[in-house]
Parts: structure tokens; C-alpha cells; sequence
């Protein structure tokens, strides 16, 4: 079966789930919401059949597998990084304070303008 072919059957699964959920006010919101989640998970396993579908599967385990390398610092480390960002954005925040207190007296002493 074509890739095409493939595609439109999970758009129509999809679509179908969709307006299966708003068709059926009657039944459990929680019940609608459940079988829309089975629905679109049966549009997706059609979609993994694709040439495309396939590729993207690859990806998501590619970065899974990335992310199980990731080293994670410890709660030691995350604290003295938490505080040195915070150190910083005082710092930088109290500068840019004493620099806008200085323009603003500038433009005030060349404007003639207040005390």
C-alpha cells in the first residue's frame, strides 16, 4: 500500500475519532476522552507504517537513547549554580539601576529639569 494511501487512512482514523467525540454528548466525558486517545493511537501506529512514520520512530529513539547519557548534576550543584545565577542577576540588576539613575540625571541637568 502506498505511503499516500497510508497517510490519508490516519488522517480519516483521525478525523473519525474526532467526530465520534462531539457526536457523542451522551456518553462520559472521561469515556470520549479515552477512546479519542485510542483512536489517535491507532492513527499513529498507521502513520509508523510510512516511510516517514518509520524515520520519525528512529528519531524519538535516537534521543531517548541520548537523553539516558545525559549526566544530571547532583542537588550540591544545581544549589551553588542556583545561587551564583542569582548573585549575577542581583549584580547586573543593581548596575543597570546606578546606570539609569545616572542618564536620568544627565538628560535632567541638560533639559534644566527638576532639583
Amino acid at each position: 500500500m502506498p505511503d499516500a494511501v497510508k497517510w490519508a487512512l490516519a488522517a480519516l482514523i483521525a478525523l473519525a475519532g474526532i467526530g465520534g467525540f462531539y457526536a457523542l454528548p451522551e456518553v462520559s466525558y472521561v469515556l470520549r476522552i479515552v477512546a479519542l486517545l485510542a483512536v489517535f493511537g491507532g492513527a499513529l501506529v498507521v502513520a509508523a507504517q510510512t516511510e516517514k512514520g518509520r524515520a520519525a520512530w528512529e528519531v524519538v529513539r535516537e534521543a531517548r537513547t541520548e537523553v539516558r547519557k545525559v549526566v544530571w548534576p547532583s542537588r550540591r550543584e544545581t544549589l551553588q549554580t542556583t545561587g551564583i545565577v542569582m548573585a549575577m542577576v542581583t549584580v547586573v540588576a543593581i548596575f543597570l539601576w546606578m546606570l539609569d539613575g545616572l542618564l536620568a540625571w544627565i538628560v535632567r541637568s541638560l533639559l534644566g529639569t527638576g532639583g
